[in-house]
């Protein structure tokens, strides 16, 4: 094979944006509505070249509770890169290495699980921005540059910056209460809310359209339409994502593999039970949804 002539790594002509993260931010900024495909415990590059076929616009990685092979997750947020999916993934905690660690594989997005203050968001955008911006520290030739040697340091560094997003995880009583501030922290791209813990958080567990857990999400999304913020969330059902996108919603964090295995696997058998036994099962989609 012949010997590169070009800087640009070998998927560059699908972000003709400059990178993934760019591309990330101008559809969002277009208007367009993103459906993001979760990875909730199995990180294997295969289950993003399946998501990309089926027409996924980013993958979200749920880091916050469970076990990733460091390897198995660089490999899948490397494939997902080279597929045309941008990657958000939740920081397991507001540290400095752990934000590193996953920036430097080619996560594109940092999402905070349990935003509560300005405070915590100034932090992290310490963590993601280089100077004089912030404090992060200068690591390319890792999956954030897809392995290609740099030559114009300044340049990356300068568009590493506008690569970042910082995605709010908004999911209790106190991240509501102090939702103005957060929304209007300048740095802050999207804003998510995650009905599944807000639900218990405001009391109705389980029960993202209850009117206690709908309205005050309903309140965030204003919010972010007032400060030009893209905000998101994770719906119980097509109807109510319609309903979400109405109202201004622009990404959605949608199910994940768990999700996807039980409710293809449940109609299958349930197909076959129809004429081998006469029954079908109740079970159904069990984790549809997987809220946040």
């Amino acid at each position: 094979m012949p010997k590169p002539t070009s800087s640009n790594p070998p998927n560059a002509a699908l972000y003709p944006e400059g990178g993934p993260g760019r591309q990330l931010k101008l559809r969002l900024s277009k208007g367009e509505v993103l459906v993001g495909g979760i990875l909730g415990e199995i990180v294997r590059p295969a289950l993003v070249r399946l998501y990309q076929q089926a027409g996924f616009d980013f993958v979200y990685i749920e880091y916050e509770h469970v076990f990733f092979s460091p390897t198995d997750l660089a490999d899948t947020v490397l494939a997902a890169r080279d597929n045309g999916l941008p990657v958000i993934a939740k920081t397991p905690q507001l540290e400095r290495a752990e934000v590193a660690k996953l920036l430097e594989c080619g996560v594109v997005g940092i999402q905070l699980p349990r935003t509560e203050t300005r405070q915590q968001l100034e932090e992290l955008i310490s963590y993601i921005k280089f100077p004089p911006a912030g404090t992060r520290a200068a690591a390319p030739g890792y999956g954030n540059s897809d392995h290609v040697r740099i030559t114009d340091h300044r340049s990356w560094l300068e568009t590493q910056n506008e690569e970042i997003s910082l995605v709010v995880h908004i999911e209790t009583r106190l991240g509501f209460q102090s939702a103005e501030d957060i929304v209007s922290t300048p740095g802050v791209d999207m804003v998510y809310v995650g009905p599944g813990d807000f639900s218990v958080e405001m009391g109705q567990p389980g029960d993202p359209e209850h009117p206690d857990v709908r309205g005050p999400m309903a309140e965030i999304l204003e919010m972010c339409k007032e400060h030009n913020v893209s905000f998101g969330a994770t719906a119980i059902d097509a109807a109510a994502a319609e309903r979400w996108v109405a109202e201004g919603a622009l990404f959605f964090e949608a199910e994940d593999e768990r999700g996807f295995i039980l409710d293809g696997a449940t109609r299958l058998v349930d197909d076959y039970r129809r004429f081998t036994t006469g029954s079908g099962s109740a079970a159904g989609s069990a984790v549809s949804g997987s809220p946040q």
